[in-house]
């Protein structure tokens, strides 16, 4: 999920975390994981913490993705 900037301080991103925190289909999950550039306290409110073993996790990024035609 995303919020545009233009709508961002509209608490549109903590309506949708309190969605998803209380969706019953999500209840008892081991790990919800996310990547934040621009809220982590919004994040942090609802538990998020930075990696407790940022070491085995991996990426593919490709920065380029978007901007090539299909």
């Amino acid at each position: 999920m995303f919020v545009i900037e233009a709508r961002r301080g509209e608490r549109i991103g903590a309506a949708l975390m309190d969605a998803v925190v209380a969706h019953p289909d999500l209840q008892g999950l081991r790990r919800f994981s996310l990547v934040t550039s621009t809220a982590p306290a919004l994040y942090a409110r609802y538990g998020y913490a930075p990696l407790a073993k940022p070491a085995i996790w991996m990426e593919r990024y490709d920065a380029e993705a978007y901007a090539r035609p299909i």
